[in-house]
């Protein structure tokens, strides 16, 4: 048995002053400091610095880790002039992507207070680093493929990859399933896939209406994909709409990524299915892609880095200051504490973990950060956390400290 006390902690209730929490891989009560110690002598007790706030473990519910190497390479700025330069530059990041940098990746995020993520899996080369980083891990192993006649050789891979994940749900792996997006994903295994994640419960996600130039392929095939499917897989139309393939998710609550060409009607659609969406306001800037209207949304968001391949950093305080100066329509302080929520209470019931509060029973999953001073007003502690942190003071993991 653990005791941790820190001047602030975040709680369901609010923020708790003067609290601790008695923990081992769970947590077993949040009192008052003097009730636990009485209650529990024989606990180690530790104190955090002074102005500390105690949180939930972060979650980042969207990364991509095999593209990890890129720095300078890819180009930014627009989708498909990026996407041209993926393709032209995959096989060397790819290559030059091996397991040092990627725990590199892995240990960025636990320094930014990450404590969970989900990891977008294209090829199943960032399993092993996976399996051993401190966190835990939604493995999403992802389907692509537009092409009728390689569906069934692409679909026996995916499914392996799959199996593969099954086998370390021990090691912190939940294995998930992700569709890359509506432009890349056949109609017919788009069903195959859904079903697999239906009948066995599995986390799903999806890359949804990212750019405008999918929004005009989509709708009227026509606009920058285009030549980009004449030219690489010599198809005129796409294969599907926006509409057909949102609705091939209905009744099966999914975490669509992006959505910042989605209209209103869509959002509406995915709100009453029970949808959620993944806000990745740093990749959305630099590949050009707009801005995810939160002050219009309806529907439950995480706050997500995406990966390196379309952005400079996996910290999420980084992520969280981006989002912060991205929604200027939004009062500044209630935002800050609705993305608190955001990578904490609302990812975790986003992606079914039993983590992202501070309450018993929950996971012992902790960010703590150190603010600079005293706050004068608690209620703007959220606001002081995203401004002044550059990285998490103490993290622990499952009752386990890593940072």
């Amino acid at each position: 048995m653990k005791i941790i006390a820190a001047d602030y902690i975040y709680t369901p209730a609010g923020f708790l002053t003067g609290h601790a929490i008695a923990f081992e891989k769970t947590i077993i009560e949040v009192l008052p400091l003097g009730i636990l110690q009485k209650k529990y002598p024989d606990a180690s007790v530790m104190a955090a610095a002074p102005h500390c706030v105690l949180y939930p473990g972060f979650i980042n519910t969207h990364v991509h880790l095999e593209f990890s190497s890129n720095k300078t390479t890819l180009e930014y700025g627009s989708f498909i002039p990026w996407l041209y330069s993926v393709i032209d530059d995959r096989d060397a990041l790819t290559k030059g992507c091996d397991t040092h940098i990627m725990q590199n990746a892995c240990n960025e995020m636990l320094r930014s207070g990450i404590t969970s993520f989900g990891a977008i899996s294209s090829f199943g080369l960032e399993l092993e680093v996976c399996i051993k980083a401190p966190q835990r891990v939604v493995f999403f192993n992802e389907f692509i493929g537009s092409n009728p006649q390689n569906i069934d050789i692409l679909y026996a891979d995916f499914q392996e990859r799959l199996k593969t994940s099954c086998r370390y749900e021990k090691d912190r792996i939940i294995p998930g399933i992700a569709i890359h997006a509506p432009y890349s994903v056949h109609p017919v295994a788009l069903k195959r896939i859904v079903k697999i994640a239906k009948e066995n419960h599995y986390p799903l996600s999806a890359h949804l209406l990212e750019s405008q130039a999918e929004r005009s392929w989509l709708d009227d095939g026509d606009g920058e994909f285009k030549p980009f499917f004449e030219t690489y897989f010599n198809q005129s139309r796409p294969f599907t709409t926006a509409k057909e393939f949102i609705e091939a998710f209905d009744g099966y609550p999914t975490h669509f990524t992006h959505c910042t060409q989605a209209s209103e009607k869509e959002l509406e659609h995915l709100s009453k299915q029970g949808h959620s969406i993944a806000h990745c306001p740093r990749s959305n800037r630099y590949l050009g892609c707009g801005r995810l209207a939160l002050e219009k949304l309806n529907l439950p968001f995480s706050l997500a880095t995406d990966g390196l391949s379309s952005n400079n950093t996996l910290s999420l305080f980084d992520e969280l200051r981006a989002a912060l100066m991205m929604h200027e329509r939004l009062e500044l302080k209630s935002l800050a504490a609705k993305l608190i929520q955001a990578v904490t209470s609302d990812a975790a019931q986003i992606l079914n973990l039993d983590c992202g509060k501070i309450e018993p029973g929950k996971s012992a999953d902790f960010t703590l950060i150190t603010l600079p001073d005293a706050p004068k007003r608690v209620e703007e502690i959220p606001l002081w956390t995203i401004l002044h942190t550059k990285e998490a003071s103490q993290v622990y993991i499952e009752g386990e400290q890593y940072v």
